[in-house]
This record gives structure tokens, sequence and C-alpha cells, in this order.
């Protein structure tokens, strides 16, 4: 992936910073249309420019289109967002005792949301996408907003958790996003971000990038943009691939507090030098694009075998939730 180690200027400025002075990180998307992604030289933050689309448009009625080639969740995308749900339960299960009241933002068809309520939480979500949220809705009985994270309506301090699943990269002002979310937290409420890993290198160079990701992470630049915004860090889990960052933040101020300013001495050298360096040589060299095969493969075969016969989303997630909501239920009582 070929870098431009000059500077250069961004049409947008930086969303962390401010700055305008950038290196292009790449020049091509993961489909092979143009993208040009370009990084912060004071901070290291990375993001597209100029905007590959038009969100409102493309999130309401093309992106499930074009990544699921659906309108409406298929039983086997139900399936795999059942499992991706268990994962984030397991990820966050020491926020959740007691009944909470939850914001999930970007509920997509609705299994986590659905996994929260069905452990006897409050759960409210917000979904962009028409089809894919009045499933949510009539599939599972979730109160859904239909429409973005900027337009929902709720009071101040409503909730105890908000959870934002791979939704931030998609928005394009990331720190306003994270400054209304604040605002909906109780006191002691918590946030739950998780974004992908722009130093990831377990996906194959030339799918670094793509459209529908408008900002690029990594665990330095999502904290500092989150403090930026009053937010702050209690603890932060990455994928055992590397690929995704998950971070639990706070509006709480610490007992300690770090510096405010925006400049991130030497990110910006640190995640040119990582993606600089992957290639398809050496992730090859790695097990991960092998272990990534079998996984398909014996996904696929799962799938097949607990989709047959399936009627709806529901009884297929009541099937799979079973076991993890009586656990769960014993272990709060």
């Amino acid at each position: 992936m070929a870098i431009n180690q000059e500077a250069e200027s961004s049409s947008i400025p930086c969303n962390l910073c401010g700055g305008v002075e950038v290196s292009t990180l790449s020049n091509r998307s993961r489909s092979g249309k143009p993208l040009r992604t370009v990084i912060c030289k004071s901070c290291g933050l990375v993001w597209s420019d100029p905007r590959p689309h038009d969100a409102r448009q493309f999130y309401e009625d093309e992106y499930r289109l074009a990544y699921k080639h659906a309108y409406r969740p298929k039983p086997k995308h139900v399936l795999r967002a059942g499992h991706v749900a268990l994962s984030r339960f397991e990820k966050i299960d020491r926020l959740l005792s007691g009944r909470k009241s939850i914001l999930d933002v970007g509920t997509g068809g609705g299994e986590f949301a659905y996994l929260l309520q069905s452990l006897g939480h409050r759960v409210s979500g917000i979904e962009p996408n028409k089809g894919y949220a009045d499933y949510s809705i009539r599939e599972y009985g979730l109160a859904v907003q239909v429409g973005f994270v900027q337009d929902a309506a709720f009071s101040p301090e409503s909730f105890d958790l908000v959870t934002i699943w791979h939704v931030l990269e998609h928005t394009e002002d990331p720190g306003s996003v994270l400054a209304l979310l604040r605002s909906w937290l109780k006191s002691d409420g918590m946030l739950v971000v998780e974004v992908p890993n722009v130093e990831a290198t377990c996906q194959a160079p030339h799918s670094t990038f793509h459209e529908a990701h408008l900002y690029n992470f990594n665990v330095v630049s999502l904290r500092r943009l989150a403090r930026k915004h009053g937010l702050h860090e209690v603890w932060h889990l990455i994928s055992r691939d590397g690929g995704n960052i998950t971070m639990c933040l706070t509006s709480q101020t610490p007992p300690v507090e770090g510096s405010d300013e925006s400049v991130i001495p030497g990110n910006y050298e640190w995640v040119s030098r990582i993606v600089r360096g992957h290639s398809n040589l050496r992730r090859h060299l790695t097990p991960l694009p092998y272990l990534r095969t079998w996984q398909r493969l014996c996904r696929s075969l799962v799938e097949r075998r607990e989709t047959a016969g399936a009627d709806n989303g529901k009884a297929l997630l009541d099937r799979l939730y079973g076991s993890s909501t009586r656990t769960y239920a014993v272990g709060n009582r």
C-alpha cells in the first residue's frame, strides 16, 4: 500500500485537533474504487477526504444492500448477528448488574438490543436503515427510533449505559456524536464504543480502507477524542486478532487528569509505520488468513444446519440465547 509521506492539505479539518496538514495513506478502497484516505500529521487520526458518499442517503437506503445484499436481514444474517451479540454481551456483562436503562446506537436488525431486553433491561435503539429498523420493531417488539443519532430525541441523563458498536467510524463528525451520547448518560453512566482498529494487520492490505468507514482510529486517537468531549477511559479491549477496539468511557473526571491537548506526538509516525509495513507477504506468513478461511467454512456449515426450517428471527434468537439468558438470570438474582 503506497503512502505519500510529504505534507498535503485536507479539505476536511481533523476531527480531533483541527489540523489540515496530512499525508495520504491510500488512494483505493477495498472495492478497488478511488478513495483517498489521509492521516493527520499532528495527531494520527485517519479519515476519508473527500467524503465518498452522501452519508444520509447511503445509510438510509444503500448500506445494507451494498454490504448484506438485503434490505431486511436473512436468517443467516440473524444467526451471525446473534453470535456477535453474545460476544458483545460477554465484553460488558460487568456493567449489567441490576436492571439498566440502555441505549443501543445503530441497532441494525435488533439482535443485541433483543438480547438485553430478554435479560430484563429497558432498551431503546436508534437505526437509520429503514428496512432493518422496521424489522427489529416488528420481529422483536423493540423501541427503536428510525433515523440518525444526531436527530434522536432523548432527555439528558436518560441512560445508565449507551452502546455504539461499529457505528462511530461511519459518522461524519464523531466528536459531536460522542458529546451527544455523553449528554444522554446519567452522572454515573457508561458509554461503550467499539470501532475497527486502524493498526490491524489481520485483513488483507487492500482491505484496510473502504467507503463505509469515514474515520479510522487506534486506541490513542479514540481515547483522546473521547477526552476532548468530556469522556474518560475506564478500560479497553483489543480483539484477539487485533481488528477491533472496545472502549468503556465515563463522564466522571478521573482523579488525575492528563493533558487536554489534541496533538498526539508520535502517533502519526506510529500508525503510518504499521500501515506501510502491512504487506500480503507478511500476512501470509501468519496463520490468520488460513484460520479465517477455515472459520468461514465451518460457519457456513453450522449456519445451514441451524437455520434449516427457521420460521422467523425471533425463534432463531430465542433458541440461541436460551442458555445464556438462563445463566445470566441465575447469576443476577
